[in-house]
């Protein structure tokens, strides 16, 4: 296939993130500025498609290799399938999704081709790391992520650190007037959160409960999560009736 690497192998390390760089612009065009063209090719009434980057920058839209195992790694199979079957947006974000993780494919292959030692492989994942991904270039995910964090770090910045529970709506419609306490009952209440989260491990990531951090507590499964492992901040908690953990939604979209 033209451009495919048949006649193109890099063994460089400067050379493989060129030609990383060089597939994934092309690939970025064809879920952006070349959308329509793109969409209008992927017909769902065709065999098994697959989007293609090369070197040139340019994209392709065509059958797999017939060769077993292929010059390459393979796109994803397929991608022409679900266009009608999902929203636009949905169908572009799952191509690239399925397009980033070729890109890493085609990469490591050539790292592994051409033996690259362990310094050169990390070397070449820091390079491509520091590349904003094709679905961040398509969703504008990494613009999102920003300003979500930056949004944290002022109310974090603007207000008290908070106990790790998630403000209830009643709580924020109707919120109750601190009762008068005495030393000895703060001193009290203070130990007593200790000891109910001091032992506390994120659902998500495993680490421990700390004072500094927001948590939220799924009202399914009743374990808690660090807020920054799934993706929910406080102002966000402020506006959920009822939170379920990624697996508990995942549980009852199966069901």
């Amino acid at each position: 296939m033209d451009g495919g690497g048949q006649q193109y192998n890099p063994r460089t390390v400067e050379e493989v993130f060129r030609d990383f760089k060089s597939r994934r612009a092309g690939m970025i065009k064809a879920l952006t500025t070349d959308v329509e063209e793109f969409y209008q090719q992927c017909d769902p009434e065709k065999e098994n498609l697959c989007l293609y980057g090369f070197p040139n920058e340019r994209w392709e839209v065509n059958l797999p290799a017939e060769e077993v195992p292929p010059e390459l790694p393979e796109p994803a199979l397929g991608i022409n399938f679900a266009r009608d079957g999902m929203q636009e947006k949905d169908w572009l974000s799952l191509v690239a999704v399925h397009s980033d993780a070729w890109l890493l494919a085609v990469a490591f292959y050539f790292g592994a081709r051409f033996g690259f030692d362990k310094a050169d492989r990390k070397r070449l994942f820091n390079m491509i790391n520091d590349l904003p991904t094709i679905f961040e270039a398509v969703t504008g995910a990494s613009k999102k992520q920003s300003k979500e964090k930056s949004a944290v770090s002022n109310h974090s910045n603007s207000k008290p650190k908070s106990n790790p529970k998630r403000v209830t709506e009643s709580e924020v419609k109707f919120p109750k007037g601190p009762e008068p306490k005495d030393d000895d009952e703060d001193e009290e209440g203070l130990e007593e959160e200790e000891d109910e989260h001091g032992d506390a491990l994120c659902g998500a990531c495993g680490e421990n409960y700390g004072q500094d951090e927001f948590w939220i507590c799924c009202d399914i499964c009743e374990k808690w999560f660090h807020g920054k492992c799934v993706k929910i901040t406080p102002a966000r908690a402020e506006h959920i009736k009822q939170y379920k953990c990624p697996s508990c939604s995942n549980k009852r979209a199966r069901v």
